[in-house]
């Protein structure tokens, strides 16, 4: 819903194409190291989910400092991608600990 509310400007829909593309890839790779075969593997998809979350929140940030929208409009959805960020580094910290 938050993409498809942007303005259709090329610029913004190039932006918005990325955002949703980062966005839906954070599920997907969680959902895939939920299935991991090894803990590498786990650590390997979980680190990608990660990559795409703090990805997002580049999106949303190039949204903001282009004055595309307004803090208040990004602020719940950066402050989601921010959570996730740090439970999947939280998770990844801990999953690799036991793999030592």
């Amino acid at each position: 819903k938050f993409a498809a509310s942007l303005p259709t400007d090329p610029i913004t829909a190039l932006i918005a194409r990325q955002l949703v593309k980062s966005g839906t890839s954070v599920g997907a790779n969680y959902r895939s190291s939920c299935r991991a075969k090894s803990r590498p593997d786990f650590i390997a998809k979980l680190t990608t989910a990660e990559e795409e979350a703090d990805e997002t929140q580049y999106w949303l940030e190039l949204l903001v400092e282009a004055s595309i929208i307004s803090q208040d409009a990004a602020v719940t959805l950066l402050d989601e991608a921010e959570q996730l960020v740090r439970i999947f580094v939280a998770s990844i910290k801990t999953a690799r600990g036991f793999s030592r």
